[in-house]
């Protein structure tokens, strides 16, 4: 889902991502209400693209995804660009 969103938003503003991934780990571990919780990290590759432009791209995608709306404030999610 966050890579359709990426792809949306970098073709909205004239960037082509081929060869771009986003790759998703999923984690499960103690919250401060000693409870339970979900935590996400996403890897994403925008190999094409320097550094400032893939990060505003990833910015831009994480207000789009519909998986990064459902869980903001819900879930920890990291978002590393390499």
């Amino acid at each position: 889902c966050f890579h359709n969103a990426l792809i949306l938003v970098g073709n909205r503003a004239g960037y082509d991502l081929t060869g771009s991934t986003v790759a998703a780990k999923v984690g499960i571990g103690p919250n401060k209400h000693r409870g339970y919780g979900l935590a996400v990290a996403l890897s994403v590759s925008l190999p094409v693209l320097d550094a400032d432009v893939a990060a505003k791209l990833v910015d831009a995608a994480h207000e789009v995804c519909p998986y990064s709306n459902a869980t903001r404030g819900n879930i920890d999610v990291t978002i590393v660009l390499g």
